[in-house]
């Protein structure tokens, strides 16, 4: 359902544009508008899978650290090691409280050798940093920059950058950047995306520029069938992708769920929470995500809007989100579960709104990424 619009809330620099395409609805992250409801969610997640999207995803804030020091407090505040990224390179991470939940999971942009960005998801990771550095003794400056985001994504992504901004652009490696210029218009265009298929992201470094950088765009994607959408629910939930605050948050540890890859905990690195979750891998934990496929006929767009009971005998869990997979046939989503019901293969049931649902445990992703 739309929100009623305010002007208290942050607006991109692409709002007009967004609008200008059709935009039926909004939501909120990181005090600002995100737009998405353009069109059902199936036809928009079919443009993704098959053709090319165009998203305003302003609300992907970025934190900027700067300074001598900058290498030195990315390294404290993640448990993933990226001491070993160079410059024009991104990885995704994660941010780790004392006790060892998840702060945030930002994309880290190396834009130099003491210029970091934090590409974050919905919550307050500056004012994290911020808190961090006074007490860190390191030389850093920590600020929001003048950069919002929009994602180019789906298979004919490629030919639109091209027309861009030519081959070396559209190349790019998996996870690197390139700092550029459309005309006058300041870029950093990565070969990065929230959904699970080929894409990439601009950076737009001026908010002065965002109605004619989205003109741009969209004039550049005709000939490609590119089409004005909100980011699809349904390919990043096949693709295994968690939501912040909606999957995972302050109250999630990265062994629930499933982020073990991005654990250096043996290394000898100090970093926020290394000693939490030392104890949490050692004496294990009680519940996981996993990923669920739910018998029944198709879930209609909407009817998850609340968690749902995992029964088994008792009350085990809650799904965190179900949906319809319109390739796959099937409604799928994840569940946060007792350990014990966490095997591939555990069959429970829902309490849902549309009545009782069988479930079984499935192994995720669902459909794989497309990265090349």
């Amino acid at each position: 359902m739309p929100i009623s619009l305010d002007y208290w809330t942050r607006r991109s620099p692409f709002f007009e544009g967004a609008r200008r395409a059709g935009c039926k609805g909004w939501s909120v992250a990181n005090h600002m508008y995100q737009p998405h409801s353009y069109d059902d969610p199936v036809a928009e997640y079919w443009h993704l899978v098959n053709g090319v999207t165009l998203w305003d995803v302003a609300t992907e804030r970025q934190v900027e650290i700067s300074g001598p020091d900058a290498a030195e407090l990315v390294d404290r505040l993640t448990p993933r090691d990226v001491t070993g990224v160079d410059p024009g390179k991104c990885r995704y991470t994660i941010i780790t409280s004392q006790e060892g939940g998840i702060v945030n999971d930002p994309v880290m942009l190396r834009l130099a050798k003491d210029r970091y960005w934090l590409s974050c998801s919905d919550s307050d990771l500056l004012l994290w940093v911020k808190g961090i550095a006074v007490y860190a003794g390191l030389d850093v400056r920590i600020h929001e920059p003048d950069v919002s985001p929009v994602q180019i994504q789906g298979p004919k992504s490629r030919a639109v950058i091209d027309a861009l901004f030519g081959e070396e652009i559209a190349g790019l490696a998996y996870y690197t950047l390139a700092e550029t210029t459309l005309d006058n218009i300041p870029l950093v265009v990565t070969r990065t995306g929230w959904s699970g298929e080929f894409g990439y992201e601009v950076f737009l470094r001026d908010g002065s520029f965002g109605t004619e950088l989205w003109d741009r765009i969209i004039d550049a994607g005709i000939p490609h069938g590119l089409v004005v959408t909100g980011p699809s629910d349904i390919r990043r939930v096949e693709a295994g992708i968690l939501g912040y605050g909606c999957d995972i948050g302050l109250d999630t540890n990265p062994f629930e769920a499933g982020m073990e890859r991005l654990l250096d905990l043996d290394s000898g690195r100090d970093f926020i929470g290394r000693q939490a979750l030392v104890n949490i891998r050692d004496a294990g934990v009680t519940r996981r995500i996993v990923g669920v496929e739910l018998a029944g006929a198709p879930l209609e767009h909407g009817v998850f809007t609340e968690r749902w009971p995992v029964i088994k005998e008792e009350r085990i869990g809650d799904v965190l989100v179900a949906l319809h997979s319109p390739r796959l046939e099937k409604n799928i989503g994840y569940a946060m579960v007792a350990i014990k019901h966490a095997r591939p293969g555990a069959s429970m049931t829902v309490s849902s709104p549309v009545g009782a649902l069988a479930a079984r445990v499935v192994e995720m992703p669902f459909v794989k990424a497309v990265k090349v």
